[in-house]
């Protein structure tokens, strides 16, 4: 049971979901509240599920592997052949990182899902779905990537996608909660330098 093939689908689900949200969402919200939070914020989840379920093979897969790590090079960042130098992005499949990737993707997937009815009824909430979607992407970046200019980009993704959920109400009506929203947005991003 080698399905390690199926690892670039970690990354894919969550950016179909970004895409998806950034692209439709608020498109569907307007013209059909009920009708769009629903699409915007079921897709979001779904996507995010799906990332679990790769998850779940990938560790089946690494069982039956003998717990033998693999890494599945998707492509060159950089690549200079005269001085046999390249940076590879690719997917690390251990047990470290698959552990990882189903804590991340599980509790990712369980907030998904909370967050549909808890954000019911607010005017950005394709944004909000898009920005939990990126934070996944980033996360799932971060725990698998097997070279530290991954681990890096992770880290930074991870880093800009706390300060957008930290900071999402900044244009609250009520002036002392949008400042303490846009400072500790600010904070977020600092320290996760």
């Amino acid at each position: 049971m080698n399905l390690f093939g199926l690892a670039p689908l970690l990354l894919a689900f969550p950016v179909v979901g970004i895409l998806f949200n950034a692209l439709f969402g608020r498109r569907f919200v307007e013209s059909n509240r009920a009708v769009g939070e629903r699409w915007s914020g079921w897709f979001a989840s779904s996507m995010a599920l799906g990332a679990f379920a790769v998850a779940v093979v990938l560790g089946l897969s690494l069982a039956a592997n003998e717990y033998h790590a693999e890494t599945i090079a998707l492509f060159d960042w950089f690549n200079i052949p005269s001085a046999n130098f390249h940076i590879p992005w690719a997917i690390q499949v251990d047990t470290l990182s698959v552990t990882m990737m189903l804590v991340v993707t599980g509790v990712g997937s369980l907030i998904h899902i909370y967050a549909i009815g808890y954000m019911h009824g607010d005017p950005d909430f394709s944004r909000f779905f898009t920005y939990l979607n990126l934070f996944l992407f980033f996360m799932l970046i971060l725990v698998s990537g097997n070279n530290y200019l991954m681990l890096f980009v992770g880290w930074e993704g991870v880093g800009l996608c706390s300060f957008l959920l930290i900071g999402f109400w900044f244009d609250r009506v009520d002036e002392e909660k949008k400042a303490m929203n846009a400072n500790a947005a600010r904070k977020a991003f600092v320290v996760n330098r």
